[in-house]
């Protein structure tokens, strides 16, 4: 089986072809650790990449296959995100500096070890985590597969660029305010955030004072479900431990006839922020075959109010506060520095943000008293200029990645889940996405949807061209 072959190949698929011996796990680690070396110069998704350590785990799984044991994930190989503790290797999370290696998994990892996965990397994404770009001094620029003048989003974005990129079959990312639903929109890919809590952050009881959760993209909803069910389950340090649910066997599954309420009303913001037409007219586009599926779709704003944003602020910046204080030494732009001062200045504020969460889900939540899934826009605006980050100030920054991203942070601070699927192609080819929002728990109701619109969209069968290839040689 050729290189280009693996890279062609989804999670669900790969999976299976080991598991029948059609192809050895090393094998595809080879293949997909070739095409990752091939594709660094120009695309730039990884910040690690442990080819000895993975060839060695995908060794030991062909072993093991071939003693006849069976997981679900079994000489897979895949890749994480820079924020994400792999024993062996240092966690940056998109900082410059010299970090010293990890001597645990995360549980996350853990338990994507535990299932048979070969973790052949870390992905980049910018520095913690707080841009819908994936670009810091420290690595360089992440480009989106679709279209190198462009960025891939983030901060989740070299995970979304080694999957659509065919690098990898599918990979965990991050999402604290549209992390892992932002990079999926601009990269033709599904991107679920789970239930707050549904993969653990062990080290860490929560993540970002409760706002980042962690979550798969993936180019098909089966193979995120997979990934996603391979990677969680609760560590007993862990703050937040939803019921557990296999949310893999809610791929197709009819879902029934549901009411969706389509809201395309941007969350209060207190910079300008439009939405585009083209990634508006893709969203209707979206509604309008969850109609001819059976679906009632009604345009029903969601009414997010002032307080969220309120509280969503002191959360972040506190987060950035004390991501930065676990790297000592770190390198990082004058803008993190500036966000976590603001979070020592709003650490105050920090109480009553948190005291407020039950009171916004009860009003937010009330929606789904009338309806039973939320369809909006994931983005405002198609990937911005890869370089149109670099350079401006805080002002200037905050305002760009508000226009660009205002829809995916109210969910964050409710905790519950969110699905972007691949919503098609702005006239100049450039992806986006549209996302489905539930209440508490309800991850196997949106991926029933989400499995409904692939089945009819088909959004898999389209692939990027592979101009990194042609740019290394």
């Amino acid at each position: 089986m050729t290189m280009a072959a693996v890279g062609e190949m989804g999670l669900v698929e790969l999976a299976a072809a080991l598991g029948k011996g059609t192809i050895s796990s090393v094998a595809a680690t080879t293949s997909v650790l070739d095409r990752i070396e091939a594709s660094q110069p120009a695309l730039n998704a990884f910040r690690v990449v442990v080819r000895e350590q993975a060839l060695q785990a995908a060794a030991e799984a062909d072993r093991r296959i071939a003693a006849g044991e069976r997981a679900p994930l079994l000489g897979v190989p895949i890749a994480i995100k820079d924020d994400t503790d792999m024993a062996g290797t240092p966690t940056a999370f998109g900082c410059g500096g010299d970090f010293p290696a990890k001597t645990e998994d995360a549980e996350s990892v853990r338990r994507l070890r535990a299932a048979g996965a070969v973790i052949v990397g870390k992905t980049n994404t910018c520095e913690l985590g707080q841009l819908p770009f994936t670009s810091g001094d420290a690595f360089g620029h992440t480009r989106n597969p679709w279209n190198a003048g462009h960025t891939p989003g983030g901060s989740s974005g070299g995970s979304a660029a080694a999957v659509a990129a065919g690098l990898v079959p599918a990979a965990l990312g991050s999402d604290g305010a549209g992390s892992v639903r932002i990079p999926s929109a601009w990269n033709n890919l599904v991107g679920i955030k789970p239930q707050r809590g549904r993969i653990s952050t062990w080290p860490l009881a929560e993540a970002f004072e409760g706002l980042t959760v962690n979550g798969p993209l993936a180019r098909t909803v089966a193979d995120a479900t997979l990934l996603l069910d391979a990677a969680a389950g609760p560590h007993p340090g862990d703050k937040h431990v939803p019921r557990a649910m296999r949310v893999s066997d809610a791929v197709g599954r009819d879902p029934g006839r549901l009411r969706i309420a389509l809201s395309l009303r941007i969350p209060f913001t207190a910079t300008k922020t439009a939405l585009d037409r083209e990634v508006e007219a893709r969203v209707h586009a979206t509604a309008a075959t969850l109609r001819r599926l059976g679906h009632e779709v009604t345009i029903a704003d969601v009414h997010y109010g002032v307080l969220i944003g309120a509280t969503f602020l002191p959360r972040s910046m506190v987060g950035i506060r004390h991501a930065l204080e676990r790297l000592p030494g770190a390198t990082v732009d004058p803008r993190t520095k500036h966000n976590a001062l603001l979070g020592r200045i709003l650490a105050p504020a920090l109480f009553a943000a948190r005291q407020a969460e039950p009171l916004l889900r009860m009003r937010i939540g009330s929606l789904f008293d009338n309806y039973d899934v939320v369809l909006a826009p994931t983005t405002a605006t198609p990937p911005p200029g890869v370089h149109e980050i670099d350079g401006i100030g805080t002002m200037a920054t905050d305002a760009l990645i508000t226009a660009a991203c205002p829809y995916t942070w109210p969910w964050n601070v409710l905790g519950w889940p969110s699905i972007n699927v691949p919503a098609g192609f702005t006239a100049t080819g450039l992806p986006v996405g549209a996302q489905l929002m539930g209440p508490a728990n309800s991850e196997e109701l949106l991926v029933s949807v989400a499995a409904q619109l692939e089945s009819e969209l088909q959004w898999y069968k389209h692939r990027p061209t592979d101009w990194w290839s042609s740019a290394a040689a």
